[in-house]
């Protein structure tokens, strides 16, 4: 039965799998490679031959990767079994974005890369299509791997700056359009545009720019990196594809499967571009991203996979009201950016306020206090990426009006992970706003004659 439903009918399980049966589904595609027939006798440079017993183990024995030199995705003669595993882990996958929220999708596959070099393999396929081009027109987001995407791949980026509209940052669609008509549409290979992103971004105009590029006849490619956890990101692309062009989407296995760092999901509307993408792919690659994602899958059933999901945005309402009630009872505000459903923003402006350094000390003592992944965001801090220098680096935004401290909802999270953070949050706040007041005093004593004396006395 489990066979005919992956291997047949190409789709997640609704059941999860003991690992027993993953084991016995792993060993018996393992032993369709030629490296572990009896009596094999390989004369070749590329034997699938493995010093270590521990390596061969952490693989189950699948050592020839995914694909031949000259495509990804094509079937290796001498690795049945590893190039089945990998074509029923881009099946299973792609069942999976359906079930997301992209109903509409036709083709997708698993790359060994993470999500910036993924995007660069998309753009370097743009360039065939496009030789005139050597522009990417990007609404901005201070993220450096997609913005190095674009630089790796030799492309020019074009950035289009964001809109404050309340405490959001949102595409500038007027902006977008206009910087078209001044390069010239077939100048500009075409347009990358994010879901996923820190608060007070929010994801892209998606059906808007995707509208524009189906006018203008350009390419449209979605950085997606975190967003398959998210229902709404899913939605925006889904429309996008509906009413314009979307050429591809990215997204990162890691932050959406949880998977070791290593490999992305490539996919899109049209199966002849997909499969294009995964051509310009140079040589083999490895199983391992295809082989962890598959597992992780097959161990969890769709419907496991629906309630991590269902998990993720019932802890962001959570978050979002505790995180509202700690700013509040701070004297702060929770940004309100609604159209972000993810990540959530807490102004720091009284800290900020007190002393210029005092945010990001905060940073430190959260760090410290072995809180990962919050980001603390000051005002005006500028940073050089290959050449670019970007004002309010981190911010997305040249001029952001307060400095902030950022938290995620992302898939995994628990509710303890929530009270631990706030509970820890509160007390670095706490110890902040004093040692900066004091500071402060001492400040004002040192600048004055009688703060002098009362020093030195």
């Amino acid at each position: 039965l489990y066979l005919y439903i992956i291997v047949i009918k190409g789709k997640c399980p609704e059941d999860a799998w003991d690992e027993s049966t993953i084991e016995l589904f792993l060993h018996e595609l393992a032993i369709m490679d030629s490296n572990n027939f009896l009596g094999n006798c390989g004369v070749g440079e590329r034997e699938g031959r493995v010093a270590s017993g521990l390596v061969a183990r952490r693989h189950y024995r699948l050592i020839h990767g995914i694909g031949r030199s000259g495509d990804i995705s094509a079937v290796q003669p001498k690795a049945a079994g590893s190039s089945l595993l990998n074509k029923l882990t881009n099946s299973v996958v792609l069942d999976i974005i359906k079930l997301a929220g992209v109903r509409t999708v036709t083709s997708c596959f698993v790359v060994p890369m993470a999500t910036g070099m993924s995007l660069t393999l998309c753009f370097l396929t743009l360039r065939h299509k496009r030789p005139k081009a050597k522009y990417i027109i990007w609404p901005r987001i201070d993220q450096k791997s997609c913005f190095k995407s674009m630089i790796t791949a030799g492309f020019e980026p074009v950035v289009i700056e964001n809109v404050l509209e309340g405490d959001e940052l949102r595409t500038d669609i007027e902006a977008v359009e206009a910087k078209i008509k001044a390069l010239g549409p077939e100048n500009v290979l075409c347009v990358h545009s994010t879901t996923s992103c820190f608060a007070p971004r929010v994801p892209d105009r998606l059906e808007e720019l995707a509208v524009i590029c189906a006018n203008y006849d350009i390419p449209h490619i979605v950085n997606n990196a975190y967003g398959v956890q998210s229902s709404k990101c899913m939605h925006l692309i889904q429309q996008g594809a509906r009413v314009g062009r979307i050429d591809a989407f990215v997204q990162s296995l890691d932050k959406n499967f949880m998977v070791p760092v290593g490999g992305a999901i490539i996919a899109g509307f049209n199966e002849s571009f997909v499969q294009e993408i995964s051509k310009m792919y140079p040589g083999r690659a490895s199983s391992s991203p295809s082989l962890d994602v598959l597992i992780t899958l097959l161990s969890l059933g769709a419907s496991g996979y629906k309630q991590l999901l269902k998990e993720r945005k019932e802890m962001f309402s959570y978050l979002s009201s505790e995180l509202k009630k700690l700013a509040d009872a701070h004297n702060e505000r929770l940004l309100d950016t609604p159209h972000n459903p993810i990540s959530l923003a807490m102004s720091l402006k009284n800290l900020d306020e007190n002393n210029d350094a005092a945010v990001t000390q905060l940073g430190s003592m959260l760090f410290t206090r072995q809180v990962s992944g919050a980001r603390v965001v000051p005002c005006g801090s500028v940073q050089t990426v290959n050449n670019y220098t970007f004002k309010g680096f981190m911010s997305h935004a040249n001029d952001y009006p307060c400095a902030y401290l950022n938290a995620a909802s992302a898939i995994g999270i628990k509710k303890q992970d929530v009270d631990v953070f706030l509970k820890r949050l509160d007390k670095c706040l706490k110890t902040s706003r004093k040692e900066a007041k004091q500071e402060k005093h001492v400040n004002e004593l040192s600048n004055s004659t009688t703060g002098t004396e009362q020093l030195e006395d």
